[in-house]
């Protein structure tokens, strides 16, 4: 989110009423240059410590950046020292997000430590470097063959995670340390919620029992909470349950409040949605030869770590944090100005991140740690609990889809594709109402992303809607281009079905981007496309489908996805899925892999049990039974393809979920005669369907 361009062309308008509101902390994204990295990298007697300028969160960027580190200084894996992001030790950097951390972060990291190694080959071993211009053709990094950059080293962390060493937020302990909670009402952060009564002498007279906290900055949204501190964890929940709080909640709303505000149909009812990608001017009366709906629901991140935060102050008031955030600046802004201290008060210390997908890059849990901390002068640890990560976190935004398609001679000849959703990045969790309903009017990049049509048509017509919804909505791994992609692949599908056309000749003849058509024609040539399907078992059925896509306009992907369909249950079972995989220069190719796996078990999730229910002012969900992900008995076997012609290095992290989850749908399609419509693809609805097709 940028500033700048939430006011630009509104600036009067703004001025007029900005001073009697507060603007939240805006994250500040730093573009990363040479002279960020010469603070990265430092060389003491023969001994290099390299301070991650990237948050580690399983993505392993930590083994991918020592790789280049090492490659560049022409020196042995065990003379570098790695250490986790500090806000003390380096300059500011952005916050890990976007799959950016080898596209930006690779090649100022090369440059510092090919400056570096220069400065020890000539006898500088003793002062601080300047920058020099540097031409990046003598980067050892770019060069072929090196020796550790397109190797697959030990993973940095790998020994550590396996004995059960101190990497994440759960594992530090401070000397005096106690435990907090802050309890909310059972509702939705966006519907006012406050304490009526409590029993406060009860909960003191629980074993453990340290304070009771009541403060303002303790609200989440519109929901004001109760701070609780203890001796042990366990004594929390004996203390909350002591304390039996009752609760005032204002408003409350359902799952079909939900549905219908986001309801494409309803929203093109009444007349033109706010947002363009592409502007074309479409016929609406003449009738279309494909006309599609699809609905994707809210969906929640499931980290299989919980977020946690310590926070611990000193005699003189200056406060230290152990975070698990995706950006540990912002954490330190957002808590110093909530807390109003100077930012040299405040040190952020970043731990390993068990889990993020997006949705550890605003202040929840740190705030909280901080403030319970200040209120009884101990160092303290907050973890939320699996339902508060449901309940109090924010989730993928569902959406609404129409796509209608005019055909001409085979080819695509108008495409309207309209869409309803809600903020990604302007997300309620952060920004309020007054402020989400400017950045109504520029749009939402997020919301946005992966829409744009990767195909030629006559004529091309992308809009959309946003609606401020009563859950917190988000970031969620890709952002829109995994709903988005979804619904364009699926469509594309079945366009090439109405031609009468093979699904992936139909897409090679309109792209134009020769990187795509790279990465589709190679995983069609791996899962042998055009080859017979081997016959289903008695009482199922047998598919195959195909998607490809590109993720921020610099990585590519294509799938195929085999699947089986139970006639008599609707149960769908994935059996293999291929994946080729385009990012430029691969530094780690086993941890490139790996992140490709971990997007087509996303785009499976996505299609096949991804969903996260409302209920009562709330999301209902507390467990995983109440919003499941993929395990590893629904998993396929995989191959992943590794394209690498030489370009720059891009993103990894979130490409493939362009396609993955629109291979498995039009698989499904191509099984049973029924395109889904409605994700997750309910067993029940698929059976019910069957019986009129088979």
């Amino acid at each position: 989110m940028r500033r700048r361009s939430v006011l630009a062309g509104g600036g009067v308008l703004c001025v007029a009423f900005l001073s009697g509101c507060a603007l939240p902390v805006i994250p500040k994204r730093p573009a990363p240059v040479v002279a960020d990295a010469m603070g990265w990298i430092r060389h003491d007697n023969g001994r290099f410590v390299l301070y991650l300028p990237r948050v580690e969160m399983g993505q392993n960027i930590a083994t991918a950046l020592k790789q280049i580190a090492c490659e560049e200084l022409g020196i042995e894996w065990a003379q570098l020292e790695l250490r986790l992001p500090d806000t003390r030790d380096i300059g500011r950097v952005r916050a890990t997000v976007g799959s950016e951390s080898i596209k930006d972060f690779a090649l100022p990291l090369a440059q510092a430590c090919a400056a570096l190694r220069n400065a020890i080959l000539t006898g500088k071993t003793q002062a601080n470097l300047g920058v020099e211009a540097q031409n990046l053709k003598p980067l050892r990094v770019l060069a072929p063959g090196g020796r550790f950059v397109g190797a697959t080293p030990q993973i940095e962390h790998g020994d550590a995670i396996a004995r059960g060493q101190t990497l994440y937020v759960a594992d530090t302990r401070r000397p005096g340390m106690v435990f907090g909670r802050v309890l909310r009402a059972p509702a939705s952060p966006e519907l006012d919620a406050r304490a009526l009564a409590m029993e406060q002498a009860a909960a003191r007279a629980v074993p453990g029992f340290v304070a009771i906290v009541q403060d303002d900055l303790l609200a989440l949204g519109r929901s004001r909470g109760i701070g609780i501190v203890a001796r042990t964890p366990g004594a929390l929940d004996r203390i909350e349950s002591a304390l039996a709080t009752r609760w005032q909640v204002d408003g409350s709303f359902e799952q079909a409040d939900i549905d219908l505000a986001v309801d494409i149909d309803r929203r093109l009812a009444t007349g033109a949605l706010a947002n363009r990608i592409h502007g074309d001017a479409i016929d609406r009366t003449s009738k279309w030869d494909v006309d599609l709906r699809f609905d994707i629901p809210l969906a929640a991140h499931a980290p299989i770590e919980p977020r946690a935060a310590v926070a611990e102050f000193d005699a003189a008031g200056e406060l230290e944090l152990w975070v698990g955030s995706q950006d540990v600046f912002y954490q330190r802004d957002v808590v110093a100005k909530r807390l109003g201290l100077a930012h040299e008060r405040v040190t952020v210390h970043g731990c390993r991140v068990g889990g993020a997908f997006g949705g550890k890059t605003i202040c929840t849990v740190e705030l909280e740690a901080a403030v319970l901390a200040r209120a009884v002068q101990l160092p303290v640890k907050v973890q939320w609990t699996r339902a508060q990560e449901f309940r109090l976190g924010f989730h993928r935004p569902p959406s609404s889809h129409r796509i209608r398609v005019r055909l001409r001679g085979g080819r695509l000849d108008q495409w309207w594709h309209a869409f309803s959703s809600s903020h990604i990045l302007f997300t309620n969790a952060v920004v309020p109402a007054w402020l989400q309903r400017i950045t109504d009017v520029i749009g939402d990049d997020g919301v946005a992303r992966g829409a744009a049509l990767s195909y030629r048509a006559a004529t091309r017509r992308t809009e959309f809607d946003l609606v401020r919804l009563p859950v917190l909505t988000g970031p969620w791994r890709g952002l829109g281009a995994g709903p988005n992609l979804l619904a364009i692949e699926c469509a594309i599908s079945e366009c090439a079905r109405v031609a009468g056309a093979d699904a992936v000749q139909f897409r090679l003849d309109h792209i134009d981007d020769p990187r795509l058509a790279r990465v589709l024609r190679q995983v069609a040539q791996a899962a042998r496309w055009n080859a017979p399907s081997p016959p289903p078992k008695v009482g199922h059925l047998r598919g195959r489908g195909v998607a490809c896509g590109i993720y921020k306009s610099m990585s590519y992907a294509a799938v195929v996805a085999d699947v089986e369909v139970e006639i008599a249950s609707g149960a769908v079972k994935v059996h293999h899925m291929w994946c080729a995989h385009d990012c430029g220069r691969v530094i780690n190719p086993d941890q490139v892999r790996a992140q490709c796996e971990g997007n087509l078990v996303w785009g499976l999730g996505m299609v096949l049990s991804d969903r996260l229910p409302v209920s009562t002012g709330q999301v209902a969900a507390t467990t995983f039974a109440d919003a499941p992900i993929p395990r590893l008995g629904d998993l396929p076997s995989m191959e992943i393809l590794l394209v690498d012609e030489g370009e720059a290095p891009s993103g990894a992290g979130e490409t493939a979920i362009v396609a993955s989850g629109a291979a498995i749908a039009t698989a499904v399609r191509a099984a049973t005669g029924v395109l889904p419509g409605r994700f997750p693809v309910a067993a029940s609805d698929l059976q019910t369907a069957l019986r009129r097709v088979v």
